[in-house]
């Protein structure tokens, strides 16, 4: 993959500045690496757009996400682009705000592990909290000295709720965040808010829930289930570590989620909605069905271990989707048996395996050092 540097962006967007008014619409995506940031460039170049990702630096590649739909930027017709910058170096996202000229950004990128955010509390914050409020700044000084409007998708979670206050969770629903990560979201969330409201900003919070697929992080429950079963089944792992069973979230398709991220920015008046699925199931229930699915019982691989037990935890999610589904026209199209088998299948198929629910075309990104059990 040939990645930025600053020769190739300076001449690229000196002639992007004399592009005629029919030019395809722009996007920026934070956290384009990423599960969310995967699946939103692959809907907005399927819709035509010039995609644009900024990318933190890295001694090691990590877009494996992006790679199928990556064309080097040398090449004719290249679409995607990716820039170097990070969400804690406003400069930098000034930058590339101002060379891009984006007609949309969407703010995917965060520190989102929730029990590590325990861990590195600071740096949650400054990347979860300060990156959108850097990123909001960035586009009332464009916005103001341009003319141009930039459109902004402010990616919320549904870790804001917390100790909910209300079951389900509706976009009038108060928060109670119960992490660093959850508070930083909070903080996130009302800056949008404000500045849609001070400065006419078109900014909307897409609270979205748990939201799933065979790209999740291999770190997040989810996905270190699934990739446990896998790795049972091809007998390179025995048993599975885990911590609360308990906690009940509202899971959704990853896919479904983008699909509505992209039509709030498409509405005539800025808002916040809530996506979800109006379910909810405890981990227990993903155990059960991600081990069923290969005939296998998971009483008899998982064991506890309170290292992963968060000091304050979050019990019940379960998302009230209506305004979404009334204003918005989105469904999701994945039920949750159908998500979960959907990931073990992909894991499968990631390790050579056969899968009992057939191909998966959305395959699962595994790093190779774990697809051959060496670890």
């Amino acid at each position: 993959m040939v990645l930025p540097h600053q020769n190739f962006h300076t001449e690229h967007f000196e002639f992007r500045e004399e592009a005629s008014m029919t030019e395809k619409k722009r996007a920026l995506v934070t956290g384009i690496t990423g599960q969310d940031g995967s699946y939103i460039s692959e809907l907005l170049l399927e819709k035509g757009y010039e995609v644009h990702g900024i990318i933190r630096r890295t001694s090691t590649f990590n877009t494996d996400r992006i790679d199928h739909i990556y064309v080097d930027p040398h090449k004719e017709g290249a679409s995607l682009f990716l820039h170097y910058g990070d969400l804690t170096d406003g400069t930098t996202i000034r930058r590339i705000i101002e060379d891009v000229k984006p007609h949309e950004i969407y703010n995917l990128g965060a520190q989102s592990h929730v029990r590590v955010s325990f861990d590195s509390p600071e740096y949650t914050s400054d990347c979860v909290g300060m990156g959108a409020l850097r990123i909001l700044e960035a586009i009332r000084d464009y916005q103001q000295r341009t003319g141009n409007e930039v459109r902004f998708y402010q990616a919320g979670s549904s870790e804001m709720f917390g100790k909910v206050k209300a079951v389900p969770q509706s976009e009038e629903t108060p928060f109670y965040p119960r992490s660093p990560y959850a508070c930083a979201k909070v903080f996130a969330h009302w800056q949008t808010v404000n500045y849609r409201e001070s400065y006419d900003l078109f900014a909307c919070n897409g609270i979205l829930f748990n939201h799933e697929s065979p790209r999740r992080g291999e770190t997040f429950v989810t996905r270190k289930i699934t990739r446990a079963v896998a790795r049972i089944v091809a007998g390179t792992q025995d048993k599975i570590y885990m911590g609360n069973l308990d906690a009940k979230r509202d899971w959704g398709y990853a896919k479904d989620y983008v699909e509505a991220m992209w039509l709030m920015l498409q509405q005539e008046k800025a808002d916040d909605y809530v996506v979800a699925t109006g379910e909810t199931h405890s981990v227990k229930e993903f155990l059960e069905v991600a081990f069923g699915h290969v005939n296998l019982d998971w009483n008899k691989y998982v064991a506890f271990d309170e290292r992963y037990l968060r000091p304050t935890e979050v019990d019940l999610l379960i998302g009230a989707p209506a305004k979404a589904q009334t204003k918005l026209n989105w469904k999701p199209s994945v039920t949750f048996k159908e998500l979960v088998q959907k990931m073990v299948d992909a894991d499968l198929q990631a390790l050579g395996l056969e899968s009992p629910g057939g191909l998966v075309k959305d395959a699962a990104v595994i790093r190779d050092r774990i697809a051959t059990g060496a670890i």
